[in-house]
């Protein structure tokens, strides 16, 4: 079987960034890369949202930037305004023709269906499959979205609903999300922060179809696109092995507390890229260990006191938009972290520490 100087593991959006990242700086010229991934095509299958905090190689896949959001929570809404961080969408259809087209042009890459296709013996691994133990309660962002197209005019395509709160709860987190690409197209999507143990909260055509008609007041609409997936809001089981790296969510690029790793992916590929050459006596890259340490307080907050999160997120953007932005982005300093600190319910987080 034919042997590779690298393999990657899932050809996902951690894979794809890694082995772009490398093909653009002219690392796989004289190397060759093995792509396991068993899709069948590459065709839109998700949305990308993030706050611009770092530069990242697919400006030309953004679909829409926004600079003012929204937060509500019954009987109250924010709406709050950020320059210098815009809001990001990436479309995944346009993310992946980008990659495929550029790293078709090198014969050193090749895609493959199986990992049993190819010889891994003197080969170093790039991993983005999570091992995922069963049997233990955790918690999970799971949700669906659809992208829907209106007859008339009805939404303001200047700013995104962040987090809706106004809607059914079932002893667990959920809020729907607007994201407005034109004033007659947007993506809603209905997301729950739980342990997914309520089948209502699977529901979520009911919950879309309710929530366009009655809550946005939308009655005629066509849906264009939908997408379904489910984040895990705990630390994968990926065990570190000589010559393999874990990647993407394996790698712990997954910020525990929101479900963002689009950027983390990003930096993580440019540590990479960076260090390839010595790439099998590198340090592990990760996330800092102060967000690690906040998000598993926060986290058992919510698994606790699941009734609380919507006024402890609301109360976290009594804060100016750009120190909770950084916060949730992992870019804040101890100063701007204790802000955050500050707003929140005390007794709440303190039991939590002490637990």
């Amino acid at each position: 079987m034919k042997e590779f100087d690298y393999t990657i593991i899932g050809g996902g959006c951690a894979g794809l960034s890694l082995a772009y990242e490398l093909e653009i700086h002219n690392k796989l010229r004289d190397k060759t890369l093995a792509i396991i991934e068993p899709r069948l095509e590459y065709k839109r299958d998700k949305s990308w949202s993030f706050w611009k905090t770092v530069d990242h190689n697919f400006e030309d896949c953004v679909k829409k930037n926004w600079k003012n959001f929204s937060i509500n929570i019954p009987n109250k809404t924010k709406y709050l305004e950020c320059n210098k961080l815009p809001y990001q969408s990436i479309d995944s259809g346009l993310f992946y023709k980008k990659i495929n087209s550029t790293l078709k042009q090198n014969q050193n890459i090749s895609f493959y269906k199986d990992i049993n296709e190819i010889s891994l013996n003197n080969s170093f691994i790039f991993n983005s499959v999570s091992s995922i133990e069963t049997g233990e309660i955790k918690l999970w962002q799971h949700f669906k979205g659809i992208e829907i197209e209106t007859t008339k005019n009805v939404f303001d395509d200047e700013i995104v609903n962040l987090m809706d709160f106004d809607c059914q709860q079932l002893d667990s987190v959920h809020f729907f999300y607007t994201l407005p690409y034109e004033k007659n197209k947007a993506l809603v999507e209905t997301t729950w922060l739980s342990c997914m143990s309520n089948d209502l909260e699977i529901d979520y055509d009911e919950q879309l179809k309710n929530y366009i008609e009655n809550r946005l007041n939308i009655k005629n609409y066509k849906i264009n696109y939908k997408e379904k997936g489910a984040i895990p809001l705990f630390a994968p089981s990926n065990i570190n092995e000589k010559n393999k790296i874990n990647i993407g969510t394996a790698g712990g690029m997954t910020r525990l507390s929101t479900g963002y790793a689009f950027l983390n992916i990003q930096e993580h590929s440019r540590f990479i890229r960076e260090n390839i050459e010595n790439i099998k006596n590198v340090q592990k890259y990760e996330i800092s260990k102060k967000y690690k340490f906040l998000d598993k307080i926060f986290l058992r907050v919510l698994r606790k006191h699941p009734k609380e999160m919507p006024n402890i997120f609301f109360k976290m953007f009594n804060n100016s938009p750009e120190v909770v932005i950084k916060f949730l982005s992992n870019k804040s300093s101890i100063f701007e972290d204790l802000l955050i600190i500050l707003k929140m319910p005390k007794w709440l987080f303190i039991k939590a520490l002490l637990k």
